[in-house]
């Protein structure tokens, strides 16, 4: 499998006017195949292939006075930069005839040097690792780096980034084997939310650390003083950047410690579910704020590829699951309930539910229903049962033990 890893790197005042030469050559790389391509559909010509783009706007473009500066970067990073570009037409093409499954790819767009993140990638033939622990980057030199860890092999690739805060970044693209953890008897389902960012099937609630809001106070003082400052100015510019760094430590922060809470959850677990949700959707709800503060989807993509990583399963339970209408104990349907509502009690078996726990029991148990017949999951009764529920009688006078009918 892939992995990522990222380190933090110090270029040197000279470096880092090479690596700003090389931001800009690959961005006008990729700008003119991108204008060259949307012409000659304009004018009702074909396809421009890959290797017929590549040398159009490299090769040929070296050797012209108004593009003669992109000789004085790698090649190496000008070529990645066409071959982004071939990717994002591949992905729109894709999603354009549906064998792209997910949310619709729009068509590639130029890019500006006022983005908030620039960046280049390199193969490995561009770059390489010194013995000192410096990179080496083709046409920039050697790059001082904070080994936070060591790589577990040999990169395929690199990416070096610049963000709006100023910081730089190298991004491996490294080869490993799965690191599979031994085998647990233990599932969880986990039922995400705003009062809790997590409530876990067997009662565990994670708070929400809302980091965005514990910044928020500072973070409008230093807008207000951006705000003020005439555009173009240098002072804008600094204020920008301490806008930038500030918003860069919420961030950190916010990773940092999902990081933790999903190793935590896949360490302990053999199996995690949870539900699907529409986050795009609610973040434009008046709920915005919090629901981008919280990172539901940044968590759920830790959770799935730590999965894949440690020998675990992860699955994802429909949107549409009534998790929130259906007691965990007996399995009856007892009905839609306002948000207000944070317990209830169930008109049939009379258990008393945690609104929160309760769907996270309800998703364990359709996760278990997809996972055994893989053919959709279904709330199924029974299957995760209440922990208050002992052995007894029912309602109808059908014996239960921990709330399971006995047949």
């Amino acid at each position: 499998m892939q992995l990522r890893y990222n380190y933090r790197v110090y270029p040197e005042p000279a470096q880092c006017r090479a690596l700003a030469q090389a931001f800009g050559c690959a961005r006008v790389v990729f700008n003119d195949g991108l204008r060259a391509r949307q012409e000659a559909h304009a004018a009702g010509l074909p396809y421009i292939k890959d290797t017929d783009l590549q040398k159009q706007v490299i090769t040929a473009a070296k050797r012209t006075e108004e593009r003669a500066w992109l000789g004085g970067v790698s090649s190496v990073v000008l070529v990645q930069s066409l071959r982004d570009l071939h990717t994002a037409y591949r992905n729109f093409f894709s999603s354009v005839t549906g064998k792209r499954k997910g949310p619709k790819v729009a068509a590639p767009r130029f890019k500006s040097k006022r983005d908030s993140r620039q960046s280049i990638r390199l193969t490995a033939n561009g770059f390489s690792l010194r013995e000192s622990g410096r990179l080496y980057v083709a046409k920039v030199g050697d790059l001082e780096m904070r080994w936070s860890r060591p790589l577990p092999a040999k990169p395929t690739s690199v990416t070096v980034t610049m963000d709006a805060a100023g910081r730089y970044w190298a991004s491996f693209v490294v080869d490993t084997e799965p690191d599979i953890l031994p085998e647990l008897d233990t599932e969880t389902g986990i039922d995400l939310g705003l009062t809790h960012f997590a409530v876990l099937s067997d009662g565990r609630k994670v708070d929400s650390p809302k980091f965005l809001r514990r910044a928020e106070k500072k973070l409008k003082r230093m807008q207000k003083a951006l705000s003020r400052c005439e555009k173009g100015s240098k002072n804008r510019a600094k204020a920008r950047k301490k806008v930038a760094r500030q918003h860069a430590k919420v961030a950190d922060r916010r990773r940092d410690w999902h990081h933790k809470e999903s190793t935590k959850i896949i360490r302990e677990n053999q199996a995690v579910y949870v539900e699907d949700l529409a986050v795009s959707g609610l973040g434009r709800t008046p709920l915005a704020k919090s629901v981008h503060d919280a990172g539901w989807s940044a968590f759920l993509n830790m959770l799935e590829y730590k999965a894949i990583k440690h020998g675990r399963h992860f699955g994802r339970i429909g949107r549409f699951e009534p998790t929130s209408q259906i007691c965990s104990a007996c399995g009856i349907k007892d009905g839609p309930k306002p948000l207000g509502v944070r317990e209830w009690t169930c008109g049939d078996c009379e258990t008393v539910h945690d609104r929160d726990v309760n769907a996270a029991r309800n998703i364990l148990a359709a996760g278990r229903a997809d996972r055994l017949n893989a053919c959709g999951a279904r709330v199924r009764p029974g299957l995760v049962p209440a922990q208050r529920r002992e052995a007894g009688t029912h309602r109808d006078g059908q014996t239960t033990v921990a709330g399971i009918p006995v047949l």
